[in-house]
């Protein structure tokens, strides 16, 4: 596999997917081997608008997951779909880079994990912001003691979409909600900052959430706070009922960044110091971002490692485990301090 192309299968021909095939590409050794969805007819829909060739299209998953040009799929269903076919391809011997949020709980997560390890196959989370490289550059500096201790944070991730109960995003049976959807970039990039500037993961103390729900119950908008065990505090506010800036801001005891707009798939920043220096930082992409997880999938893989170091196992978990206290402090209505 060294030297020939690296073929992927994309599972689930969305919008999310037109994005990694873009980025795909553009990565020299990566090609495009197969194509599958549910419904045939969108996946050839799928290929077609892409200008793929139509053969790529498989309807028959176990002929995609058993064909020996394949050697990742990604995963890009709705979110209530990740667990059981990342499950299917990693039992089948297949490494697997899925879509944010991996599963919708952390039993799940931990289960799919252990399958990965079970099977001795790659599996990592589609958490491609951390992997960015202005995220790279910054989290080498917040580990050089550059911004100091840090303080606080606070992140957007807001849209304005009008309520279709048809749409994805509000519907129940396929875990719709803000907070899923979205507001996991806020969380992520929360828990990243804390370790980069610590080394090494802070359990979060205390949180509270306040939630605005659409007519089926989804949450439309949500915010929240959450107060790490070395006093960092984390505000953020993730809603498909309004405009923000969609920045993230970084407060330290020595400087501080502020990323000013769409900050998970950011490219530029500004780093202020504590003498009111401030620096231009531009890192753009080289295609749309999600090169890197491709890239960063594709060396693990080649490498034989069960998973990477940007978004390790580990950290899935504990994304998931703090998206389940949030959605169940949600539920209860209120603030919640760990004992």
């Amino acid at each position: 596999m060294q030297s020939a192309k690296f073929g992927w299968a994309v599972i689930g021909p969305g919008a999310i997917a037109a994005t990694f095939v873009a980025a795909m590409r553009a990565v020299p050794a990566a090609r495009l081997q197969a194509v599958w969805g549910r419904d045939a007819g969108r996946a050839r829909a799928f290929a077609l608008r892409h200008g793929l060739d139509a053969r790529c299209v498989v309807e028959d998953l176990d002929a995609v997951l058993g064909d020996p040009k394949v050697h990742a799929v990604y995963v890009a269903t709705t979110h209530d779909a990740h667990a059981a076919l990342a499950a299917r391809a990693l039992a089948a011997g297949k490494p697997v880079l899925c879509e944010k949020p991996l599963t919708l709980c952390e039993a799940d997560t931990r289960a799919l994990c252990a399958l990965g390890r079970a099977h001795r196959v790659f599996l990592m989370e589609g958490l491609w912001t951390r992997m960015l490289a202005l995220y790279r550059t910054l989290g080498s500096r917040l580990a050089h003691g550059e911004l100091g201790e840090l303080r606080s944070m606070s992140s957007s991730f807001c849209c304005v979409v009008p309520y279709d109960a048809r749409s994805r995003l509000f519907d129940p049976a396929r875990a719709g909600g803000a907070l899923l959807d979205i507001g996991v970039y806020n969380v992520a990039m929360a828990r990243w900052a804390v370790q980069s500037v610590g080394g090494t993961d802070e359990p979060v103390v205390e949180r509270s959430l306040g939630s605005l729900c659409a007519p089926d119950g989804v949450d439309l908008a949500d915010v929240g706070s959450l107060r790490f065990a070395g006093g960092a505090v984390a505000q953020f506010v993730c809603a498909f009922d309004r405009v923000a800036a969609n920045g993230l801001q970084l407060h330290g005891t020595r400087g501080s960044v502020w990323v000013p707009r769409d900050f998970w798939a950011a490219q530029c920043a500004e780093w202020i110091a504590a003498d009111g220096r401030r620096e231009i930082l531009h890192l753009p992409h080289a295609v749309n971002g999600f090169e890197y997880q491709i890239e960063e999938a594709m060396r693990c893989i080649r490498d034989g490692q069960i998973e990477s170091a940007c978004m390790p196992h580990r950290e899935s978990v504990a994304l998931a485990r703090e998206i389940d206290a949030l959605r169940a402090l949600a539920a209860a209505g209120g603030r919640c301090i760990d004992p």
